[in-house]
């Protein structure tokens, strides 16, 4: 844990998970009411889409120029979308839970 202690890790974002929450906050609107949000049904949701996207990770400014970069191609964004959905669809199906 001393490595852990020593060092600004806090610093290493993943853009790619303020992408996901986003879309899976847009897409779910369309899903009031028809499948379970609980707090551990939307997590099992954002991990499954964040697994399934291309990580997006920065430390610095030139690092949050490069992740906006691509995360404007609509084929970055495209993926983020179809990920999103089919978590949505899997969770949805099948919540971990009773």
């Amino acid at each position: 844990m001393a490595f852990l202690n020593r060092n600004a890790f806090e610093l290493l974002i993943n853009e790619a998970e303020t992408l996901v929450l986003n879309e899976l906050d847009r897409q779910l609107e369309a899903h009031e009411g028809a499948i379970c949000m609980c707090h551990d049904c939307l997590l099992d949701m954002a991990a499954m889409a964040l697994n399934s996207v291309k990580p997006l990770y920065r430390v610095s400014l030139l690092g949050s120029i490069y992740a906006s970069h691509a995360m404007d191609e609509e084929s970055y964004a495209e993926s983020v979308r179809n990920a999103v959905a089919k978590a949505i669809e899997k969770v949805g199906k099948n919540p971990s839970h009773d």
